[in-house]
């Protein structure tokens, strides 16, 4: 899902008739835990930030049923539920939390200038980019199907949900054998799926997979199908025999683990930011600056190894400071 598009924008257009940009201190855009949490930071620092959702508010953790691994939650607590009370609070301090979709921008000035839903101008002093990462899928109505009941793409959320069961990782890269050299560490066994018959990862990554005995490498196929009564009970792959023949096969798993990479989801600021060649937003180590002066990125969209909710609310906070300090400096 593309959840801020790109599309033509022209600079000079307005809000509406009358010509109204809406002018604003500090604009946050995304509404996973880096955009609430830089919502709360900024709030408490009286930016008066205004927020846009995107069209999945909440972003991916809305999305997840049991998370676990978020200090300060003992007894764990569901996806949804914890980005409802990070909205809670970011409200609560005053953010004016709004739905809509960031559809362009035009960084190309001393303001910056973010369009909303085709149509309205916010004019802001500084920006905070929280649009995360999309992760990638295979495409199969199973996945849809199975979402939240034994398919994930993330092995650190979701891999103690499996503890000495059967799982399979999609993926043949550093991610997959990263994934699988980590559940491997729980699990009882895990299958790695590969289409191609060898590893796109690194020397050492390999190495490590290769050396794990409870990780059993299918090469050469590919998943079609889950199937499952009240989740995830096995995958159907077909294997490639030779130039023209196919053989279909069954394997049964508890977990499907998707680990075919992230789409960060920065295509509209592409024009003025640095980006790696995946698209992730480059930031000044140690900080959350952009090279564009005022502009800065916090949580998945800028973060390709770690990808956790605690780690990306720790970016948002980072990024709301950078943003105020920003701010006092041009008084």
């Amino acid at each position: 899902m593309e959840l801020f598009k790109p599309l033509d924008i022209n600079p000079d257009s307005h809000n509406d008739e009358t010509g109204h940009i809406e002018k604003v201190k500090c604009l946050i855009i995304g509404s996973g835990p880096a955009g609430y949490t830089a919502a709360i930071y900024a709030a408490r620092a009286n930016l008066r930030p205004v927020l846009y959702t995107g069209l999945q508010m909440g972003g991916q953790l809305t999305t997840t049923t049991e998370v676990d691994n978020f200090p300060g939650y003992p007894e764990g607590i569901t996806g949804p539920e914890m980005m409802e009370d990070l909205k809670k609070q970011a409200a609560r301090f005053g953010t004016d939390i709004r739905f809509g979709i960031a559809t362009n921008a035009d960084f190309s000035g001393g303001k910056h200038k973010i369009k909303i839903d085709e149509d309205k101008m916010i004019e802001a002093d500084t920006v905070i980019i929280a649009t995360g990462a999309t992760a990638r899928y295979l495409g199969l109505e199973a996945e849809k199907k199975y979402a939240g009941m034994g398919v994930s793409a993330c092995a650190t959320c979701d891999g103690f949900f499996y503890k000495k069961k059967d799982v399979a990782v999609v993926g043949g890269g550093d991610t997959a054998c990263e994934e699988a050299s980590y559940l491997a560490g729980l699990c009882n066994k895990v299958y790695m799926i590969v289409r191609r018959d060898v590893l796109r990862a690194s020397k050492a990554m390999q190495e490590k997979v290769f050396k794990t005995p409870n990780i059993d490498i299918l090469w050469e196929h590919q998943p079609v199908d889950l199937f499952g009564e009240n989740g995830v009970e096995g995958a159907v792959l077909v294997k490639k025999k030779g130039t023209s023949s196919e053989e279909t096969i069954k394997i049964k798993i508890d977990g499907f683990f998707l680990a075919i990479g992230h789409t960060p989801n920065s295509d509209i600021f592409k024009k003025f930011l640095e980006t790696d060649e995946t698209g992730y937003i480059k930031t000044i180590p140690g900080t959350s600056k952009t090279n564009v002066t005022g502009v800065f990125a916090a949580g998945d969209v800028q973060d390709p190894h770690y990808r956790q909710a605690v780690t990306a609310a720790g970016s948002g906070c980072i990024a709301a400071i950078d943003a105020e300090r920003y701010l006092s400096e041009l008084k």
